[in-house]
């Protein structure tokens, strides 16, 4: 009995430890956030107070030298570019997840499996490189200049279809099988399984990798910067170059001064509340999919 209590009193105190050190972890973590913010609007507070927050929409143009600093025609690059690459990876990503779980042979979906996980943990300078190589020569000899929203868009999609694929694969392989089961026995096909079940039942953690993918499409830099080829202007079509947030902060950040950095600063924070307000659409879709699915 003493032996028992002991035991009993240990695994209490391994809970506390494990508690203590979890609740030591978060606070951290939101420590490193609320610092990483607190720095951003630092730097970017003289642009906010020198130059005012309206001239970034309304300034004729982003030409640091002459004092003209709009950013709103690098904003929509920034949308168009990762919302057209979530267009084109969402469909590709769960259709790759259901071919590889429903309908490819055990052999060809382990295989299969195992090369998108080496896609996604392909550096994004590599995608970059061949966006640059092949993609770009590729859209310039049906479309002069080559490097623009669509070399962007493509190379973007091709970068976040492994994320996509891989957690909506994960969230397909929890659905429980009675579910599935049931569903046959009712004598529902394979797609109807598929599309009344499975995606129901898995949709929240299929929100979380598109909402992943969109983060990484957002934040991208390095890719991006090598083949969308950089202009500052609002694209008239696919073709045209544009210049996205990231892009134009790796691109100035070396050589800026005085406004000029206080005016990339900007762009990193104008990307961050971007980034912010799709993690608050994220959350107010996933509770409302939790609540409908419980009700």
């Amino acid at each position: 009995m003493t032996l028992s209590s002991n035991n009993i009193s240990s695994h209490s105190k391994t809970d506390l430890y494990f508690s203590w050190s979890l609740r030591g972890c978060s606070i951290l973590a939101g420590s490193l956030l609320l610092l990483v913010i607190s720095f951003i609007l630092h730097e970017a507070w003289p642009a906010l107070t020198q130059i005012g927050l309206t001239r970034f929409f309304t300034d004729n143009g982003w030409f640091p030298t002459e004092a003209s600093y709009e950013l709103t025609p690098i904003f929509w690059g920034t949308i168009l570019s990762a919302g057209g690459s979530i267009i084109l990876a969402t469909p590709l990503g769960m259709l790759s997840a259901i071919f590889c779980h429903f309908y490819a042979p055990p052999l060809l979906a382990r295989w299969y499996r195992r090369m998108i996980e080496l896609l996604a943990g392909i550096p994004s300078v590599v995608y970059g490189f061949w966006g640059l190589v092949v993609l770009v020569p590729l859209i310039s000899s049906w479309h002069p200049p080559g490097p623009s929203l669509l070399a962007g868009v493509l190379t973007l999609t091709l970068m976040i279809t492994p994320t996509i694929m891989l957690i909506t694969h994960s969230s397909i392989s929890q659905v429980p099988t009675t579910y599935i089961h049931s569903a046959v026995a009712l004598g529902l096909n394979r797609w109807a399984v598929i599309w009344r079940i499975v995606l129901p039942a898995s949709r929240i953690g299929i929100l979380t990798g598109i909402f992943l993918g969109l983060a990484r499409a957002l934040g991208e830099t390095l890719a991006i910067l090598m083949v969308s080829g950089n202009v500052v202007q609002y694209p008239s079509h696919v073709f045209d170059p544009i210049r996205t947030l990231t892009a134009n902060i790796a691109l100035e950040m070396a050589f800026a001064l005085d406004h000029h950095r206080a005016a990339l600063f900007m762009s990193g924070l104008f990307l961050m509340s971007l980034v912010l307000c799709f993690v608050i659409v994220a959350e107010a879709l996933r509770r409302k999919t939790t609540y409908a699915g419980v009700k």
